[in-house]
């Protein structure tokens, strides 16, 4: 998958998340998605984020759709922003990611949670055009924390380089 500026890759998400929508109402009234639909809550919540110790920015995490999927709400320290959809796709026995920028950019991760981790990965384009793998890893911490590593590889995946490595801790009210 490739960043799109356009409308064909948002069109087609959110025409696939309406028919999955209509295909889990066919499904049991008292469990509307399936099992593994809950593996990646141990993101869910309110986080400030720090990378390299210092402040990256505030990040929610919340439930929606009965709990069958996840949105995350993005904003940067530096005044970025964006948000993300997560789900587990029963059909293709993945979880799909679909992340949208505030300047209109995207990426489409797939992957699987394993051994305390949910890993996704992905292909982009970079400026220059040239075709970006993503390789992004959510660690289940023991002490409550989220550990987000995001890597990228120009070479095919034989070289990996950090693009942010973030510690996500519970928001204090």
């Amino acid at each position: 998958m490739t960043v799109s500026k356009g409308i064909a890759v948002p069109f087609a998400f959110i025409t696939f998340c309406m028919l999955t929508g209509l295909a889990a109402s066919a499904q049991s009234s008292t469990s509307p998605c399936s099992e593994k639909s809950q593996e990646f809550n141990f993101w869910i919540g309110e986080w400030d984020v720090t990378a390299g110790g210092n402040p990256a920015g505030h990040n929610r995490i919340e439930p929606i759709l009965g709990g069958c999927a996840i949105q995350e709400t993005w904003n940067g320290s530096g005044g970025s922003a964006g948000s993300s959809f997560n789900f587990y796709n029963p059909q293709l026995e993945k979880w799909q990611q679909f992340w949208i920028w505030q300047n209109g950019t995207t990426l489409y991760l797939t992957g699987d949670y394993a051994d305390g981790r949910m890993v996704l990965k992905g292909d982009s384009q970079n400026r220059n055009g040239q075709t970006v793998a993503n390789r992004v890893t959510w660690f289940d911490n023991d002490d409550g924390t989220v550990r987000q590593l995001w890597e990228t590889s120009t070479d095919g995946g034989e070289t990996w380089s950090v693009a942010f490595d973030g510690l996500y801790t519970k928001t204090r009210k």
